[in-house]
């Protein structure tokens, strides 16, 4: 009886070692990841390694390995025993950009056809069946038929009708690999010929301008554009940013967010500029001369990521045609998020904007961040459970495309 008592102490013993371990690894990892691989600093900024991070027991070397050019590596510690990483630190000139918050419109067409599923159809005879099941996969770009250059989807519904029944090739790009799907479209009751695929080749929607360069450099969103469907970035083939009016507000509320409400027009006179990347931190392109001159722009100084801080900032957006300035909060920042939108967490607190908006809605999505005078970054998401709460990215990560 002992014996079996001492065998149960003796496991329960090695489980609580074990889950202290893997716990202290965690946390190990964790807080590595915490810390940014690079620090860019300006002048005035005396001590650019005091906000590394909030760990009492994370220490930095004092003694640095230069590289030039003001820039020099420190190795960072835990207790000032066990290394965590080297973090580059590199002086830079403190940039500016011209800050937005307008609501914009924007058109995209993707590079091929996107493929979001394949779909059943009904033959002649009544069966349902679906050709293309097992062939193709959802987020596959068709950019050849048959050997031809594939534009967009109404040529690919052309080259189906025309192929009287013959099997078709299609050449899709699936994770960057370009591979040949051979499809053979079948008769429908209306005697037309279909693939049994869902596709899509443009997307278009409502967001915010965040900033633009002296040379009319603009980036948008904060986040990339992705299909709603595959939920991948899209491709990018071409796309233009338009003049867009917001006509109504869906406020947003717990489990529901909200969105902006307004109308496009595709008109060219419309047009402010054209879209050249889709990235998953923004989308970025150039604006016309005539689309700088009307919009309402300001000259803000950026804030580098480790000058943001916990406490009081503005969000400036536009939810009634008017740019306006709205109290906000900043918390629970990640100076080791260097190449995601979710980099610092935002709450609203203006109550105006509680009012129309409850919070954060969708269209709010690049709004420009304002914090001790300088821009420190944009809305990216709102989350679900609480509208008024979102992530925000650090302006500096947006500037490194």
């Amino acid at each position: 009886m002992m014996n079996r008592r001492q065998k149960y102490r003796n496991f329960t013993l090695i489980i609580l070692v074990a889950a202290s371990l893997a716990a202290g690894i965690y946390a190990y990892f964790n807080l590595r990841n915490s810390i940014p691989d690079e620090i860019h600093y300006c002048s005035d900024d005396k001590e650019p390694l005091k906000k590394l991070t909030d760990h009492p027991m994370v220490t930095y070397s004092k003694e640095m390995e230069v590289s030039g050019s003001g820039s020099y590596k420190v190795e960072v510690k835990l207790a000032d025993i066990l290394p965590l990483k080297s973090v580059k630190v590199e002086k830079t000139e403190r940039p500016a950009v011209f800050v937005s918050g307008s609501s914009v419109g924007i058109y995209m067409e993707t590079e091929g056809v996107l493929i979001v599923d394949a779909g059943e159809v009904q033959t002649q005879d009544g069966q349902l069946i679906k050709p293309a099941e097992h062939i193709v996969r959802a987020g596959d770009y068709i950019e050849k038929i048959n050997g031809q250059d594939l534009n967009n989807k109404q040529e690919l519904l052309d080259k189906v009708a025309e192929s009287d029944g013959s099997s078709m090739v299609l050449s899709v790009m699936r994770q960057d690999e370009l591979i040949d799907l051979q499809v053979t479209p079948v008769m429908t009751e209306d005697g037309s010929y279909k693939l049994g695929i869902w596709v899509r080749d443009n997307v278009q929607g409502i967001g915010t301008l965040t900033y633009v360069t002296q040379d009319g450099k603009f980036g948008a969103l904060g986040h990339g554009i992705s299909d709603a469907d595959t939920g991948d970035l899209l491709k990018l083939g071409k796309g233009e940013l338009y003049q867009a009016e917001i006509l109504d507000v869906v406020k947003g509320s717990s489990g529901s967010p909200g969105e902006l409400r307004g109308v496009i027009r595709y008109r060219n006179e419309d047009i402010m500029g054209n879209i050249d990347k889709n990235t998953k931190i923004g989308i970025y392109g150039s604006l016309d001369q005539e689309s700088m001159d009307s919009l309402p722009l300001n000259s803000y100084e950026i804030a580098m990521k480790q000058e943001v801080q916990p406490g009081p900032a503005t969000i400036l957006c536009s939810v009634d045609g008017t740019i306006r300035e709205y109290q906000a909060e900043i918390s629970n920042i990640d100076l080791g998020q260097s190449d995601t939108n979710k980099c610092f967490e935002v709450r609203v607190v203006d109550e105006g904007l509680l009012n129309v908006t409850g919070g954060i809605v969708q269209g709010m999505s690049g709004s420009p961040i304002i914090q001790n005078g300088k821009i420190i970054g944009a809305v990216t998401h709102v989350f679900i459970a609480d509208a008024t709460c979102g992530y925000g990215i650090f302006i500096e990560n947006m500037l490194n495309i």
